[in-house]
Formats: structure tokens, C-alpha cells, sequence
């Protein structure tokens, strides 16, 4: 294992304080804010926790109000709405320096038998006919400016496949989709939980980003600042995030300074096992 992913799992470990009341660690990697998708991972295990077994996540939707501080534990508190026959509801607030700086409303469902269909796996790819991490890095990022040849440089728990890396060293405008497999750099304990909270984590590494590549621009841009507003995932079927899941992204809209982005995750056999869409901030600023 990875000390990326022992500090993944660490970080989602949370303490616990009280009923419903937990304290989530950031690492101290040097960023000056919490990464997004650590929040909405840490607020899925606090919500998890509250929650019977046999009720898995289906949905979360979340809201970012303020930047997170790594250097200051962040305190999620979980509200239980609704205990239903079938579906679990619950609220959590992420909260640090007496504030709040995030909010998630999640729903959880007894697994049951229904109505089935879904949208076909694109024919592209697979995993091992891309270049490796290191094999990217030799042959793009080396190119590339300081600030993304540090980013790919730093372990992350993580790996992700793009089909194309055109978009990080270029500034040529291209179509507004990507297409990324993604898994955790080592594997992880049974617990579908943990796959979920994880795969949570993941999406929003590379989401935002799609609705800048019509523009010729990246969330490296020194021209840009970007932000998460909100983020919203559908668990639709089992999975691990320990394997190769295709993440299909596309961003249909942009304007008065937002962004809006939709993506699709797949298993390697084609079936679609989780969806997410999110808002984020895409302001030009001048430099």
C-alpha cells in the first residue's frame, strides 16, 4: 500500500467526538486550501456512520460555502433527517473557526430489484493501451510549466488514465469532454463504504477542469481562478475504486463566471455505476 493511500485512509478515518459529531485531519501537503473532494469524502463517512449497514449511499448533494483550512481539523455534525422503510436521509455540516464551509444533504437505500437500463460504455481505450503516469510524465509534463510539472510530480492516491493530454500543454481550444481512467494507486479494504467515500473523493479531481478545454485553459491557468460551488453524485451500482473505472466528463454550459460539468463512471464490463455533476467557479482574473 501506498503511503498515498495510507493517507487517504487516514484522512477518512474520522474521530469520534460524540453521537453524530466527528473531526476530520487534513494532510499537510502545502495546498492553502482543503481539496474538495477530501470534504465530500470525510462528510460521506460521517454520514455512513449514522446509518444501518445494510443501507448504502445513492446520492449526495453538497455546497461549498468557505475555503477549508488544512492546518485546523474540520468538525462535521450529521443531522438525521428521516429514517424511512427504505431510505435513510441525512444533513451534514462541515464546520471549522465556528463557521460553516460546507453542507451535504445525502440519501441512503435498502437494495431492492427494479426497472434496469442504462447508457452504452463509449468504445475507446482501455487502461493498458495508455501511457503509464511515469510514461506521461516523460512525454508531456516534462514540457509543461512549473506549476502542473508539480502537480503530476506529487504522490497521490489516485492514478488517472486521460485518453488525451493535449489539454495540459497546449492552449489550442478544444471540445469540451474528457475521458480518464481512474482508480486508487493500491488496493483498499472490502468495505463498500470506503469504495464509495473514495470514488466521492476522486471525482472531483478532474471534473471542474472540463469546462475550461473550449477556452483553451486549464485550472493551472495563471489567468483563472477556480473553485468548487457545488457537487452532487448517484451511486447506481457495485464497484471498487481499487479498479479501472473509465470517468466520461462533459461540460454543456459556461457563462457569467461559472462552469457546469457532468460526468458518468463505468466498470471495465460496461456498466455504468455512478454518475456526478457539479458548478464550479471559472473567473478570469487579470494578472
Amino acid at each position: 500500500m501506498t503511503s498515498a493511500i495510507d493517507t487517504l485512509l487516514s484522512i477518512l478515518n474520522l474521530e469520534t467526538l460524540e453521537t453524530d459529531l466527528f473531526r476530520g485531519m487534513s494532510p499537510q501537503d502545502g495546498w492553502q486550501r482543503v481539496f474538495g473532494g477530501q470534504v465530500i469524502g470525510q462528510a460521506l463517512v460521517a454520514a455512513s456512520r449514522t446509518v444501518e449497514p445494510e443501507r448504502s449511499a445513492h446520492s449526495l448533494h453538497c455546497y461549498f460555502m468557505r475555503p477549508g483550512d488544512p492546518k485546523t481539523p474540520i468538525i462535521y455534525e450529521v443531522d438525521r433527517l428521516r429514517n424511512g422503510r427504505s431510505f435513510s436521509t441525512r444533513r451534514v455540516l462541515g464546520i471549522q473557526h465556528g463557521k460553516a464551509i460546507f453542507n451535504m444533504a445525502a440519501s441512503f437505500h435498502k437494495k431492492e430489484e427494479g426497472l434496469s437500463h442504462q447508457i452504452e460504455l463509449p468504445d475507446i481505450p482501455g487502461p493498458e493501451d495508455l501511457p503509464s503516469e511515469e510514461e506521461v510524465y516523460e512525454s508531456y509534463v516534462a514540457k509543461a510549466p512549473d506549476n502542473i510539472k508539480a502537480y503530476f510530480r506529487r504522490e497521490r492516491p489516485i492514478e488517472l488514465r486521460p485518453i488525451n493530454m493535449e489539454h495540459y500543454v497546449t492552449r489550442k481550444k478544444l471540445e469540451p469532454q474528457q475521458l480518464i481512467w481512474v482508480r486508487t494507486t493500491s488496493k483498499l479494504p472490502d468495505d463498500p463504504a470506503i469504495h464509495k467515500c473514495a470514488l466521492a473523493y476522486a471525482s472531483d479531481m478532474t471534473l471542474l477542469d472540463t469546462s475550461l478545454f473550449a477556452h483553451g485553459l486549464s485550472v493551472f491557468s495563471k489567468t483563472i481562478s477556480a473553485a468548487s460551488l457545488d457537487h452532487a453524485m448517484w451511486f447506481h451500482g457495485d464497484f471498487r475504486a481499487d479498479e479501472w473505472l473509465l470517468y466520461c466528463q462533459d461540460s454543456p454550459w459556461a457563462g457569467g463566471g461559472r462552469g457546469f460539468n457532468r460526468g458518468s463512471l463505468y466498470r471495465r464490463d460496461g456498466t455504468l455505476v455512478a454518475s456526478a455533476a457539479q458548478e464550479g467557479l471559472i473567473r478570469e482574473i487579470d494578472r
